[in-house]
């Protein structure tokens, strides 16, 4: 995937980790586009090392989805973890 599919899935991703975990955060939607794109990195990682699977085949595949969207809740909990302690 190029980096503008990267950038949008990120967006999409964060948008939705967002909706699964609702609540006041700091920041705006360039935080959770950050997050998102680091959580579709994180999660594409995490598949290659946890279950051994590319799961980053392509925008459109539905693995590449769910890791993206995985890793962007497993960032949006860790951050409001960090942002509430301060």
């Amino acid at each position: 995937m190029g980096i503008l599919a990267w950038i949008l899935l990120g967006l999409l991703a964060g948008i939705i980790a967002k909706m699964l975990m609702p609540g006041k955060d700091p920041g705006g939607i360039i935080i959770t586009t950050l997050i998102g794109i680091a959580g579709g990195l994180l999660g594409g990682w995490l598949g290659k090392v946890i279950f051994d699977v590319d799961s980053v085949d392509g925008f459109f595949e539905l693995s590449t989805w769910i890791a993206a969207i995985v890793g962007s809740v497993i960032l949006l909990a860790v951050y409001r973890l960090f942002a509430r302690r301060k």
